[in-house]
């Protein structure tokens, strides 16, 4: 749990979601047609690092023994505090707007979805994560990993 991990995935910039992701629907939508790579990098070099970042309210954290998506479903708001996360390198894969893609090598703890909120924020635009892959936990790789008919066919190596 508290090794360093990888992730690559997509940022679509122009809306905002309840969730951060795909698991709410696209909202409040505004324009990002004038959003430039240069911007998208800077926004990236600004959470890379140690930062203090906002989990999301439909989190699996525990609050008074409730998960947080629990409390957000039941539609209670609870404050939440920034806590510390180190982001070790951030970069932009491709940019294609409204979509752009990311890879990303960071502590435990982080959430990919704030920073996908948090970078939208940042543009001005709004954005949500509308795609993630854990690409990599300590020396673990996914390209290293059985696929599930291997699984199935009991692989041994």
């Amino acid at each position: 749990m508290g090794m360093e991990k990888e992730y690559t995935g997509t940022i679509t910039l122009g809306a905002v979601t309840p969730t951060y992701d795909l698991e709410s629907e696209p909202e409040q939508q505004k324009p990002f047609e004038s959003i430039t790579q240069d911007q998208v990098e800077g926004a990236f070099r600004l959470f890379t690092g140690s930062i203090m970042q906002f989990p999301p309210a439909h989190s699996a954290i525990k609050v008074d023994g409730k998960r947080l998506y629990q409390l957000a479903r039941e539609g209670k708001e609870v404050k939440l505090e920034a806590r510390p996360v180190v982001i070790y390198e951030c970069e932009l894969t491709r940019f294609e707007l409204p979509e752009i893609d990311f890879r990303v090598v960071c502590g435990t703890g982080t959430y990919i979805r704030s920073l996908a909120m948090d970078v939208g924020q940042v543009l001005g635009c709004g954005g949500y994560l509308s795609k993630l892959v854990r690409t990599r936990i300590g020396a673990f790789l996914v390209a290293d990993a059985l696929s599930l008919t291997e699984v199935e066919e009991g692989y041994v190596g």
